[in-house]
């Protein structure tokens, strides 16, 4: 028979691992980062600061200590964190970068197997990669608009095209560093720098090779680690890095030292198999009660990332609607899930108005049976204040709310 975990536990451990448990207002340094960026596994990087940008919202809402020079002073300075792609671009810890070799390899080969990398990095694109690296080499690190002045498109056009109307260069650029030939030494504002990846790389961290095999086992393995307990799909998905297949096959030669069979609860009662890390069951009688506060989480936060296992744990349906036609939106354009102890209770939609010292609430939701107590919105509140102190605003008002520092 095979160990059966319960809802309630299997959330909190989850929450737990994903360093959601701990009271955001515990003592934290600078030095402290990495290790909490380990523990979470990456960090998403996005360019949308409706509140603030999702990489420092992730480690805020984790640690109201964080300050965002943090961030840049460990990936810039002391290099223990590096920028990369799991399944969007992310800051992801050093030690992991060996592991990400191999990972380079497949990238190279699914992007130039794709039309859209095809023709914008245009026919002569080795010719263009190859000109790039010598830039480089010979003048040191780059941003994009570096090498794009006056450059056109493949169509012939100079037009400042939205979104992925990229030029060549921009294209090469982004194409090496997702293979690895190049890496972020630093951003200004925020865009990337790009510079040879041995020179960001500490060498302890670029030059150990690391094999097919070796490669999968970790990739399974400190997947397992952060989500406690997975399907082989999941495995597989945590860093975008192997196949389900892979994944599958791995599942099925591990002993129980590696991995245990389990029955998770889902949020609706229904039970389905998982593999969880071995010490799961001990782990889940241990991790701690998640403090009674609310927590505005960034959409794009690491414990959110996989949409279909938030449904099933915790019966909170979520997708971001930056991409949705506004007519067709359900809730807004970048509305923020709330945690409420181990529970995710509704969704707030904000944004802050900077000129005028003003985090606006445009509107909250909260999930259905659930009401807005005195309690309910006392701790909505004091989420409030949290950001108005972490903005530097002055005031939050909307929607029936209003504090000020």
């Amino acid at each position: 028979m095979v160990d059966i975990i319960p809802n309630r536990d299997a959330r909190r451990l989850f929450l737990s691992l994903h360093a959601l448990s701990e009271s955001p207002g515990r003592p934290f340094r600078r030095k402290d980062l990495p290790e909490l960026v380990h523990r979470i596994g990456f960090v998403q990087v996005d360019s949308i600061r409706t509140v603030e940008r999702a990489h420092h919202h992730i480690l805020f809402s984790r640690t109201t200590a964080y300050k965002p020079e943090w961030l840049h002073h460990h990936i810039e300075r002391e290099r223990s964190l590096f920028e990369n792609w799991t399944h969007d671009a992310s800051v992801i810890p050093v030690e992991f970068y060996r592991y990400w070799k191999p990972k380079f390899a497949r990238t190279r080969d699914r992007l130039m197997s794709r039309d859209w990398w095809r023709e914008r990095l245009g026919e002569d694109y080795e010719e263009t990669c190859s000109r790039i690296r010598a830039h480089i080499v010979e003048n040191g690190p780059v941003r994009s608009r570096d090498l794009t002045v006056g450059e056109s498109h493949h169509d012939g056009s100079d037009a400042n095209m939205a979104w992925w109307g990229w030029k060549p260069s921009k294209s090469a650029l982004e194409h090496l560093w997702r293979t690895g030939e190049l890496a972020v030494s630093a951003r200004e504002g925020f865009q990337k720098v790009y510079d040879i990846a041995s020179n960001v790389v500490p060498a302890e961290h670029f030059e150990p090779v690391v094999h097919e095999a070796e490669f999968i086992d970790w990739a399974c393995r400190s997947a397992l680690e952060r989500l406690g307990f997975a399907t082989p799909g999941e495995l597989a998905a945590y860093w975008d890095a192997i196949s389900p297949a892979e994944a599958k096959a791995w599942a099925e030669r591990q002993t129980a030292d590696v991995a245990i069979q389990v029955e998770v609860e889902n949020a609706d009662g229904s039970l389905r198999q998982h593999l969880a890390r071995p010490d799961a069951l001990d782990l889940m009688a241990t991790a701690p009660t998640p403090p009674g506060r609310i927590r505005f989480l960034s959409p794009f936060d690491p414990a959110l990332r996989d949409r279909k296992r938030l449904q099933r744990l915790f019966g909170y349906d979520y997708r971001i609607e930056v991409f949705v036609p506004e007519a067709q939106r359900e809730y807004g354009y970048y509305v923020f899930p709330m945690l409420e102890g181990d529970k995710l209770v509704g969704r707030i939609d904000m944004k802050a108005d900077r000129p005028a010292g003003v985090l606006r609430v445009r509107k909250h939701w909260l999930e259905p049976r659930l009401s807005l107590t005195t309690q309910r919105k006392a701790r909505m509140e004091a989420e409030l204040v949290r950001w108005l102190k972490y903005l530097g605003l002055e005031r939050a008002k909307g929607d029936g709310f209003e504090v000020a520092l």
